[in-house]
């Protein structure tokens, strides 16, 4: 109940009661209710920007957003995944199948290369998580560059596999002793500790280790050049000229099966494991030559072994221990 007020009159000498003018009172509550919708309307504003009321729509929204987080960081590792496969296809491709076929590789900055010129990505800028998505589509963009320029390579070594049949079959592309066969993969190409001075020298070759007589085979077609015991520390040995540049050498036999000028095969039986030479135990010890160099025999074994024989071998080829030659 409002308060009634009232004023001294000096002429009639009493007290009179204020009527207040109608125009006055409708000013009053008009200013009361701007004021209070004003005053609601900023309370709505700053509840609506804050994190204690959010609608079903924005409940919702938030939603989305956590599985598209979600959905993109699953992505991200999926790529990953992706890439470090497309690394290996390159790292044979370069050091394998190119080097076969004595084409050149592929630089690492052609297959890695981004897209310059206009910015591809503008349409996703502005948004909240705009940085995760630019990332996540520039990698899925340089994925896709490097699997196009990956299969125009594959293209290039099928033409070429195709034009050089005979070079395929003279590759030493399998291993010399069966899988079955072996006792175990001994000691693999690198710095290894020699058995007899115990100090750390290359180990130009792989050393299988098989009971004595176990056969040898040779690892692609060829001429066998030597087959004697005349070099020094391999004792009884074979040596295949594959043409191309390629030579293999068996070491340690204790009985040949063939030759000098014979013709060979790649799966003949040339061979028996021995211990002649300088061996410290029953085992072949096997080389691989390109153009009068050494190279790592383990990655010309794809035409015998399964993946999961060569991730085995791998593993113990590049342990660092004691070889028997």
């Amino acid at each position: 109940m409002s308060k009634v007020k009232y004023y001294y009159d000096p002429d009639t000498l009493s007290y009179r009661k204020i009527e207040p003018k109608k125009s006055r009172r409708f000013r009053n509550i008009a200013l009361f209710f701007l004021g209070s919708f004003l005053f609601g309307f900023l309370g709505l504003i700053l509840l609506l920007n804050t994190n204690l009321v959010n609608t079903p729509r924005e409940l919702s929204l938030a939603r989305e957003v956590k599985n598209y987080e979600l959905q993109f960081e699953l992505l991200g590792k999926k790529m990953e995944q992706i890439e470090n496969v497309l690394a290996n296809i390159e790292d044979r491709d370069n050091n394998i199948y190119r080097l076969y076929f004595e084409a050149n590789p592929i630089p690492e900055e052609q297959r890695r290369a981004g897209f310059g010129g206009v910015n591809r990505y503008k349409s996703l800028e502005g948004f909240n998580n705009s940085d995760m998505i630019i990332s996540t589509t520039k990698r899925l963009d340089i994925i896709q560059k490097q699997m196009v320029i990956q299969s125009k390579s594959l293209d290039e070594i099928t033409k070429l596999a195709e034009e050089k049949e005979k070079l395929l079959a003279a590759i030493p592309a399998i291993q010399p002793i069966k899988n079955e066969d072996l006792t175990r993969m001994a000691s693999g190409y690198g710095w290894r500790s020699d058995p007899f001075t115990k100090a750390r020298k290359m180990h130009w070759g792989m050393d299988f280790t098989s009971p004595k007589g176990t056969p040898i085979y040779a690892s692609g077609d060829g001429t066998v050049t030597r087959a004697d015991n005349n070099a020094s520390g391999y004792g009884k040995h074979i040596r295949i000229d594959h043409g191309y540049g390629y030579m293999s050498l068996y070491g340690h036999l204790s009985q040949y099966n063939v030759k000098a000028r014979q013709k060979v095969k790649r799966g003949d039986l040339i061979g028996f494991v021995g211990n002649t030479g300088r061996s410290e135990a029953p085992h072949l010890h096997y080389e691989v030559w390109k153009d009068d160099e050494r190279i790592n025999p383990i990655n010309f074994y794809y035409g015998s072994l399964t993946a999961e024989e060569f991730e085995n071998m791998l593993k113990y080829a590049t342990q660092e221990n004691q070889s028997l030659d």
